[in-house]
């Protein structure tokens, strides 16, 4: 028998002792007046606190023990001629490291000055049948933290501090924008036609209707709807679900804010971007200054903006703006770039994001991007007709060589918005999974008259990672998607 086994085999034992005894090792509830950090500041006073027990020291006349909940740590002390006997022998016969137990007693300090309670009366709250990891070894193998969240929560407290932290961040977000009247909003996780971003979806089947539906990419369609309908200010904070790679910056299952303002432009979208990075930061870390790996990073406004010609220019060596497609097509093929299409904007894509995005650590907004990267944005003001760089007032910002949003002038050209989508339909059909398919009501949405509109979206995941100075992003979501072991 393996000593996990064994230990299983003696906890049952013990189950069975309490019961025996009339004790329900699993009583309905406990009435737990302080916790842990209260009780750490009630020196010379009564307590009443509960928790789960993290270590178990017994030396015959006095035991000494580390009780914790969410708020902390404390020491618990069991003393021959001050707890009483009973209280003693139970402690002794029937608990065990990792079981929950309500105490009762007073606080005071030990001879090595740790504050402490002196336990009075005991409650077994929950008694436990599987062992808790070694203590000096603790849960540190990262799949398996990942896999059994809830034991890297127990054995590694650090990691609830990140996720309290990413809590903070979503409050400071949702206060900063209803201060700026923006109204949240919810919108469908379940779809008929997905779109607003190009992503490969998920699929699924309603067994109800006999249709097959779509786990929702973005809720870029549905937030535009709500301004034809009236609203001017929007925003959603919703989960999105790309069938896509899994890497540090990547799950498949992902949270995302959009944001929606009437009457306003990429410009003013971008300065609404570098302001809730910076009201956040500073509500949340209290400086605009933060440590991601050996980098410093400042995410103080205004962010440095370039175009994404600039970036090529400065990375790349190359000035696109005076290269046709034959001589891009050139480049990237000498360079080994992969790319998408052979056209100029896809192949001016392929060599931003092969020489310039991970060369990117300060916050920047990198502006102006290919006509052919996205049917949902109005072409550059300035730059459409120019002979080969076909634009569109798009953003995206980066930091660590990771996007963290994206925005757009939004189209509301209904004519071109339906031919754009049209095309992106063939482009479907022909083969491309991260093609928008053509969604025949947003259409008639922005018929019926979209006003002048600045869009948004920010990463929520990317955000916690960067102001907690986690490296990967399974560090930031509960439970992020593993394979089965199984």
């Amino acid at each position: 028998m393996g000593r996990e086994e064994q230990i299983i085999k003696e906890r049952m034992k013990k189950i069975q002792g309490l019961r025996d005894k009339g004790i329900n090792p699993y009583p309905h509830e406990f009435d737990k007046k302080h916790n842990i950090k209260k009780c750490l500041k009630s020196k010379g006073k009564k307590v009443k606190t509960a928790g789960r027990l993290m270590t178990k020291r017994d030396l015959g006349k006095i035991a000494f023990c580390d009780l914790q909940d969410e708020t902390g740590k404390m020491q618990i002390v069991f003393q021959k001629d001050k707890t009483s006997e009973d209280v003693r022998k139970k402690f002794k016969d029937f608990v065990d490291v990792g079981d929950f137990v309500g105490v009762e007693g007073k606080v005071f300090k030990t001879k090595t000055n740790e504050i402490s309670i002196l336990v009075d009366k005991m409650k077994i709250l929950t008694k436990t049948i599987l062992p808790l990891p070694e203590k000096w070894h603790g849960l540190q193998d990262k799949e398996e933290r990942y896999r059994k969240r809830y034991l890297d929560l127990i054995m590694n407290p650090e990691v609830r501090d990140v996720f309290e932290k990413r809590s903070q961040i979503l409050s400071a977000i949702r206060e900063f924008l209803n201060k700026k009247d923006f109204l949240e909003v919810e919108t469908p996780y379940l779809q008929t036609v997905y779109g607003g971003a190009a992503a490969k979806p998920f699929e699924t089947h309603l067994n109800s209707l006999d249709i097959d539906l779509f786990l929702a990419i973005s809720p870029e369609l549905y937030l535009k709807r709500l301004i034809v309908g009236g609203y001017e200010k929007v925003y959603t904070i919703a989960r999105n679900f790309r069938n896509e790679g899994i890497d540090k910056w990547h799950n498949p299952e992902f949270t995302m804010m959009e944001i929606y303002q009437a009457y306003a432009d990429y410009n003013d979208m971008m300065e609404l971007f570098e302001s809730i990075y910076e009201y956040v930061i500073k509500k949340v870390n209290g400086s605009t200054k933060v440590k991601f790996g050996k980098k410093a990073l400042d995410f103080k406004k205004p962010w440095k903006r370039m175009t994404m010609a600039e970036a090529i220019k400065k990375y790349a060596k190359i000035d696109i703006k005076k290269m046709s497609e034959k001589e891009l097509l050139k480049f990237v093929k000498k360079n080994k770039v992969d790319y998408k299409e052979e056209t100029w904007g896809w192949l001016v894509q392929a060599i931003f994001e092969h020489f310039c995005e991970d060369k990117i650590e300060q916050p920047t907004f990198i502006l102006d991007h290919p006509l052919e990267t996205t049917p949902l944005c109005k072409s550059h003001r300035t730059e459409q007709d120019k002979k080969f760089c076909q634009l569109i007032e798009r953003f995206e910002p980066f930091c660590m060589g990771a996007e963290l949003g994206n925005a757009y002038t939004e189209l509301n050209d209904p004519v071109l918005q339906r031919k754009l989508l049209e095309a992106q339909q063939k482009m479907l059909k022909k083969g491309d999974e991260e093609a928008n398919p053509y969604d025949e009501d947003f259409v008639n949405a922005i018929e019926t008259g979209l006003p002048p509109t600045g869009g948004l979206g920010l990463g929520i995941d990317r955000m916690v990672m960067l102001l907690t100075g986690q490296e990967s992003i399974r560090d930031v979501i509960l439970f992020p998607f593993m394979k089965p072991e199984k």
